[in-house]
Parts: structure tokens; C-alpha cells; sequence
């Protein structure tokens, strides 16, 4: 490895959520990629007008969860999480529990992770609803709602090759 390389900090995005937990088998895949400190400035600044749409199409979506979904529908948020040495991932976690008064998502993380080592898949974690950027419900025919991130990086990297 050479020094330019240890330079660039590796980033990993995630979408499609089949490797979530109690999901339907045939549920969209996991298609993680890993991408170069520049190409995720350039992601993130193409990212904002659908984070934008999931954050004004959550409240409802959270609504649904807090009254019941239907039996075998589970509810993911999507949000990143960071290694103190600044590596970020994006991950989906299946919620069990929205705490209202104090705006806490609390669920397990449902994804493999590749770049961040300071947490598993499995691991409970608890996180600001502010600090959701996407939501998901999963049906039990594998189809799903919501996952606007998820399906735009998908088409994004068709683009990209």
C-alpha cells in the first residue's frame, strides 16, 4: 500500500435490506459498496433532496409503526454510524421500540458491517429520530415501502458502472 492510499478514507453505503433480520427471503439484497472520501462528498451532496423526501414522509411512516403494522411487516430506519476514527457506514436498524417523548429509535442493526468495527450486526442501539435519513417497511411478500435512499444509490451506481 502506498502512501496515497492510506491517505483516502474508505466509506461504506448500503442498500436493499434482505440481509435484515425476520425479513422475507425474497426481499431486495443487500448491495453494499465502498467509495473514496471524494466520491462520497459527491453522493452526499446528490443524496440531500432524498434524504429530504424520507425525512418528510417519515412522520407517517412512524405513525403506522406506533398504531401496529400488519403481521410479518417490520419497520427499518436507515441512519450512518461512526468508528472514532471518523469511518462512517450506513445501516439499516430494525426498530422495536420508538420512545415519543424523547424522540429515541431504539432496534437492532440488521446489516453486515464492513468499514465500521466499533459496533455488530445484532447490536441493540438507540438513536435520535434527527439522526434518521430514511425508513423502510418490509412486507412479508418482499416487497417494501419507503427505502427512497436505498433505491436511488442502487440506480446511482448503475449509472456510475
Amino acid at each position: 500500500m502506498n502512501l496515497h492510499s492510506t491517505l483516502i478514507l474508505i466509506f461504506g453505503f448500503t442498500f436493499g435490506v434482505a440481509n435484515a433480520q425476520q425479513l422475507a427471503p425474497n426481499a431486495p439484497n443487500d448491495q453494499p459498496f465502498q467509495a473514496t472520501a471524494a466520491a462520497v462528498s459527491e453522493i452526499d451532496k446528490a443524496l440531500v433532496r432524498y434524504i429530504e423526501k424520507a425525512k418528510n414522509t417519515y412522520p407517517d411512516a412512524r405513525k403506522r409503526f406506533l398504531a401496529g403494522l400488519p403481521e410479518n411487516y417490520h419497520f427499518l430506519v436507515t441512519t450512518r454510524i461512526k468508528d472514532p476514527d471518523g469511518k462512517f457506514e450506513q445501516v439499516f436498524i430494525y426498530v422495536t421500540l420508538i420512545d415519543q417523548a424523547n424522540k429515541i429509535v431504539t432496534g437492532r442493526i440488521s446489516n453486515p458491517l464492513d468499514v465500521v468495527k466499533t459496533y455488530k450486526r445484532g447490536q441493540t442501539i438507540r438513536v435520535p429520530e434527527d439522526a434518521v435519513i430514511d425508513w423502510t417497511i418490509a412486507r412479508p411478500d418482499g416487497t417494501e415501502e419507503g427505502n427512497i435512499i436505498g433505491k436511488f444509490l442502487e440506480e446511482y451506481m448503475k449509472k456510475k458502472g
